[in-house]
């Protein structure tokens, strides 16, 4: 799971306040009991009591019967399970209760992280990724070759596949994708597709607008009082394993994005951590906007997808006309 210690230890520090919510309704129920249910209280002290006793003889080297004591403390519970059923309370109302009984709130079965720990890496992974809302209506499950004929049908084809490979290959295999083609034709739809695949699989993916994002840097970067959020984006979009870049050619071009934009793909490159950008721009046009330095970076170390035909949601708009 791609977690920061940061956030790993916000994880464990929600454990933490779980098993001390649950301690306290423990604490709260064993009260009631304690108050109005005669003869139980006594029946629990007589039970540490005994414990007590039996383990001060034991260390004095006396000779001691383990299960007789096993046998006394049970007649005892039997009891306390008698008074609990008669003042109409279940016999497990002083059991501790937990929020994931699989691990008793720890996060954890012996060594290996449980079930509801990995639900919260991919909870706080896909809060950091700017892709909840997303990700509800771009999926696989929604995905279609309905608006696709001829050799666009051939190329959405192509694309789809190589993202699914993309998926099954993203723990072993560096690689970059790069969706370029006319507008409305499934690039973005297809990027965070694959960005709920890896987000379901926790790892860690961010997700930003072009436009957006070099705002960000820009705002950033030249307010000396957001040094810090400048520090940790730069470290979101250098490190998260997955990054998406929506929409390139979106952004108002200048020599400070084009240097930023150089410098997230060259850091991504060395650290080898996966991108993917989507733009409607062509080849073409995304070397005479990004000139050859970075043009060469994305021919070299990007799968460049042409996704085309007509634009998807006028065909949708009148459909539904």
């Amino acid at each position: 799971m791609a977690l920061s210690n940061t956030q790993y230890n916000e994880i464990m520090h929600e454990y933490e306040i779980i098993q001390q919510e649950n301690r306290a309704d423990l604490e709260k129920r064993r009260e009631y009991v304690y108050e109005h249910v005669p003869g139980y209280k006594e029946l629990a002290d007589s039970i540490s009591k005994i414990s007590v006793e039996f383990e001060i003889s034991r260390l004095n080297g006396k000779k001691t019967d383990s299960a007789f004591l096993h046998d006394k403390l049970e007649d005892i519970r039997a009891r306390q399970r008698i008074l609990l059923h008669d003042a109409g309370l279940s016999e497990n109302y002083l059991l501790p209760k937990y929020n994931c009984p699989d691990c008793k709130d720890t996060g954890y079965i012996g060594n290996k992280k449980c079930h509801c720990f990995n639900q919260r890496v991919v909870s706080m992974l896909y809060a950091q990724s700017h892709l909840q809302v997303l990700t509800r209506e771009n999926n696989f499950k929604k995905l279609t070759e309905a608006y696709y004929t001829g050799e666009h049908l051939d190329h959405f084809r192509k694309a789809k596949q190589i993202s699914i490979n993309f998926i099954k290959n993203f723990d072993s295999t560096y690689q970059n994708l790069l969706f370029h083609g006319t507008v409305g034709t499934g690039k973005s739809f297809l990027s965070i597709c694959i960005a709920k695949e890896v987000l379901d699989r926790g790892h860690s993916v961010v997700y930003y607008s072009s436009c957006d994002l070099f705002r960000k840097l820009t705002d950033f970067y030249y307010d000396f009082n957001k040094k810090t959020e400048l520090a940790n984006l730069c470290e979101n979009i250098y490190n998260c394993e997955l990054l998406i870049i929506d929409d390139l050619g979106t952004e108002i071009s200048n020599a400070f994005v084009l240097a930023q934009l150089f410098t997230i793909c060259n850091e991504r490159e060395l650290l080898k951590r996966s991108t993917i950008i989507s733009t409607n721009l062509s080849l073409k046009e995304i070397q005479n906007r990004y000139h050859d330095r970075i043009f060469s970076r994305l021919a070299k170390n990007f799968q460049l997808l042409r996704l085309s035909g007509p634009d998807i949601r006028m065909q949708m708009a009148k459909k539904q006309n």
